[in-house]
């Protein structure tokens, strides 16, 4: 039976006859055996292995055998006289299943810059860096789903191709079946989308909320967590085409239950990776960031402060610094920002609540009985530092009147909501939400300063090679 090598490392041991199976990540020949590092992509270290001249045909291997070559190799466990490996393998059987050409192979033992490694996509998760951030990455997903698990949630799976623009900023990718060298059109030369495969244009869908909305309704507490896509043109460090979100939405929930969740939720999965991950967090703070640890333990330990959007712009007027974007009530914080607030003022994540209504989303609650000029809805964003916004959310407007007047006011036509507003038609709710970018927390909790190398294959403008 094949042992992984992380379980090895932990609690092998010696006399212990085991086989292991991985690639080769160093070799060195002495005259009588050689030293080979072999790594399985179950821990940020791999398992040495020493092969000695009696093993079967070993002179004819050791010729094969090189840095990313495929083996299995069978022995047993001795004490390392090494300084920093328990143990090792002395191994009595080998087997190379494939063959690396030293002369071609790319990720030789050196230093490679994160750029370089994306052109390489299909090998780089063999490196030491990018192995740690996806076993981060797996077991931050792994603490989503224990979260609202055990909290009653139900894990809900909505369209990946969707005929509204969740956001209302225009940014999607349209799905058709039209044959673009002969686009069917109307009597005013607009492609005729009746004609396409769903009898209206579809897109990829830029959330799951409004559907998760529909299911919270039946439901109570469901989430989302799943792929979803923005068609926006930015060749930034920040930004992705393709990138996975994570969206609860709790029925006979308000703003402040809604902030309560957020803040447990983001606790829950840094103390979680913490605690499955230690080797690889310890990794990202002594190569990537050095504050990486102590940024994870400032989220466990400390209560977020809750401050308004009023009270935000307040300070930021009150810096005795210039920012790049002006400060005005009514305008957008930008991400500097948000990053002045939480990483100078605060020196810690904060939530920011009751921004302008003119320029957030048609479906956040209005706050009542404010001035026309200063008319706010009650929405909440988590700022942390060193990234900005890492969570957006608010409390939905359960009253149709007013999402209906909101859905005008934004230029969206009621008609293709009538399923929306029916739910403020039977049996409305308070009800409430928020939605996490994954790669956003991956790249926040690792260090990692390009959210392109915290998934596995970026989608960007012109970038779908893998």
């Amino acid at each position: 039976m094949t042992s992984r090598i992380i379980d090895l490392l932990r609690t092998g041991q010696p006399a212990q006859t085991v086989t292991i199976r991985g690639w080769v990540r160093t070799k060195r020949e002495q005259k009588e055996f050689c030293f080979v590092e072999v790594n399985d992509g179950s821990s940020l270290v791999g398992l040495q292995a020493i092969l000695s001249a009696d093993l079967p045909d070993y002179a004819e291997q050791l010729k094969k055998l090189s840095t990313g070559a495929s083996v299995e190799i069978s022995g047993s466990l001795v004490e390392s006289p090494a300084k920093g490996q328990r143990i090792e393998l002395k191994a009595s059987q080998l087997t190379i299943h494939g063959e690396a050409n030293p002369e071609t192979y790319p990720l030789q033992k050196k230093r490679h810059s994160f750029e370089f490694l994306r052109e390489i996509a299909h090998l780089r998760a063999r490196t030491n860096t990018i192995g740690a951030v996806f076993r981060v990455r797996n077991a931050c997903a792994n603490a989503v789903h224990d979260f609202f698990q055990a909290r009653g949630f139900l894990w809900v799976h909505t369209p990946i191709i969707s005929a509204n623009d969740c956001e209302g900023a225009g940014e999607l990718f349209t799905v058709t079946a039209l044959d673009l060298k002969n686009i069917p059109k109307t009597s005013d030369q607009e492609i005729d989308y009746s004609q396409d495969f769903f009898g209206r244009r579809a897109f990829l869908t830029v959330s799951g909320q409004l559907e998760a909305e529909i299911l919270a309704m039946a439901f109570s507490n469901v989430y989302t967590f799943g792929p979803t896509f923005r068609a926006e043109n930015s060749n930034t460090s920040r930004h992705l085409a393709e990138f996975w979100m994570i969206e609860p939405e709790m029925a006979f929930c308000n703003l402040d239950g809604n902030m309560d969740l957020a803040e447990a939720f983001l606790k829950h999965i840094f103390k979680s990776v913490l605690e499955s991950c230690p080797e690889d967090m310890e990794f990202f703070n002594q190569r990537i960031d050095n504050t990486v640890l102590a940024t994870a333990e400032n989220i466990i330990s400390s209560e977020f402060p809750r401050i308004t959007y009023t009270e935000a712009i307040a300070l930021l007027e009150k810096a005795d610094r210039q920012f790049e974007y002006p400060v005005a009530w009514g305008l957008d914080l930008q991400s500097e920002h948000e990053r002045y607030l939480a990483e100078e003022l605060f020196q810690k994540p904060l939530i920011v609540t009751d921004y302008p209504s003119a320029i957030k989303a048609f479906y956040m609650r209005q706050n009542d009985g404010e001035p026309d000029d200063r008319k706010t809805v009650r929405a909440m964003d988590i700022l942390a530092p060193k990234i900005g916004e890492i969570v957006g959310g608010s409390q939905r407007e359960e009253r149709l009147d007013q999402l209906e007047k909101r859905i005008q006011q934004a230029g969206l036509p009621l008609e293709e909501l009538w399923w929306y507003l029916d739910l403020r038609r039977y049996g409305t709710v308070p009800h409430a939400g928020f939605g996490l970018g994954f790669e956003r927390v991956v790249q926040f909790m690792t260090g990692m300063t390009n959210i392109r190398d915290v998934i596995p294959f970026p989608r960007s403008p012109l970038n779908a090679e893998f």
